[in-house]
């Protein structure tokens, strides 16, 4: 039975749905949450799951059963948690002349060994044979998310057979949907109080989140390992100098930039604090030459923790389960920096994940592949 269209209390108003950039992309969702998302109660299909608005998802699972029609083919997609139905549209040409006609040996080649006409029919046959799927067959799935008779469906606008002889293109997709879950989909959208007046625009954002989103940025397009304070302090010069000024007068410039600069120097320390409390970045010595090593970034941190888990995962007390995230922050501890933690541990553990070097066994155990 699926759930009941929802009211319209706990939603935002549809207005404000666009701010959350969910709303506009293809929700790599489980099946088992597209079934059981809320319908919204200001606009038919469209559904809410954790406060996002849904409008169209993404999907990767096997064809467990196949019904054909004139128009469309209905295949039931399940990809372990669940199976909905995929409504799939004939292409036209096939409903109007069927099958493409394959190449024939015998076809005469233009000078060159190139035949266009050929080529084309292996193009539509490859088409042809994309679009046409058994039961067995992986099968990718975009489209808007209906409801039909009470029954959760998908309405595909694009749908392929994923061809996957070694389960590559499957074990990526388990990696990453995960990882988009645990990032963006189960993270609530942040409705700020003043955006549910209509009349109100959005929140505006802070000078001290302006500034971390820049330096995050900059860190993250250079690839920086390490810095020092004063390397990084001049990328908030244009963030400082665009605040307004009250004093304008010339007699009192020397008082300006003085005011000037004491914001900058204030406005960097509360931002690299917030990026060591994010786990961002760490400083690996604590000494007068204040280095700042950059998590995400440190190959160094990352084989080491790497390296840790491979050798710590052949222990009979790990062999099961793998090797807990307080151990192995305990273990880059002794080996690489006391001062690492445990939110800095946490980035480098999810980087190595995304990268596939290590897998999590549940939330905070880690081993290899």
């Amino acid at each position: 039975m699926q759930p009941e269209r929802g009211d319209m209390e706990g939603e935002p108003p549809s207005m404000l749905w666009g701010l959350d950039p969910i709303f506009s992309a293809f929700a790599r969702l489980y099946i088992k949450d597209i079934l059981t998302m809320n319908e919204s109660g200001q606009v038919p299909g469209i559904y809410f799951y954790r406060s996002h608005p849904i409008s169209k998802v993404d999907v990767l699972g096997t064809v467990v059963y196949k019904r054909e029609r004139e128009d469309f083919f209905c295949y039931g997609v399940d990809d372990g948690t669940g199976v909905i139905n995929s409504l799939c549209w004939k292409d036209e040409q096939w409903r109007e002349h069927g099958e493409p006609v394959k190449a024939s040996k015998s076809t005469v080649t233009i000078t060159g060994g190139f035949n266009p006409a050929e080529q084309l029919k292996k193009l539509l046959q490859a088409q042809h044979n994309s679009s046409h799927l058994e039961i067995g067959d992986v099968l990718r799935v975009r489209g808007p998310v209906k409801t039909s008779r009470d029954q959760r469906e998908i309405r595909a606008s694009t749908y392929y057979k994923v061809t996957d002889p070694v389960l590559a293109v499957q074990i990526a997709w388990m990696l990453e949907v995960p990882q988009l879950y645990r990032k963006f989909y189960d993270k609530p959208f942040q409705w700020s109080s003043g955006m549910h007046d209509l009349n109100a625009t959005s929140a505006p954002v802070t000078l001290l989140e302006q500034a971390c989103s820049l330096l995050k940025d900059f860190l993250r397009e250079k690839a920086v390992e390490r810095f020092r304070p004063y390397d990084l302090r001049e990328q908030l010069v244009p963030l400082v100098n665009s605040i307004p000024s009250a004093s304008t007068s010339t007699h009192q410039e020397a008082v300006t930039n003085q005011s000037t600069s004491k914001q900058l120097h204030a406005l960097f320390r509360e931002t690299l604090q917030l990026l060591e409390d994010e786990g961002l970045v760490f400083r690996k010595v604590i000494s007068q030459d204040q280095v700042f090593q950059v998590t995400e970034n440190d190959k160094e941190l990352h084989r080491v923790t790497r390296d840790i888990i491979r050798e710590d995962s052949r222990r009979e007390k790990y062999a099961e389960k793998g090797c807990h995230v307080l151990h192995i922050l305990s273990s880059v501890r002794q080996r690489y920096s006391q001062n690492m933690s445990k939110m800095a541990m946490d980035v480098v553990l999810r980087s190595l994940e995304c990268n596939s070097e290590i897998i999590s066994t549940t939330d905070s155990h880690y081993t290899v592949l």
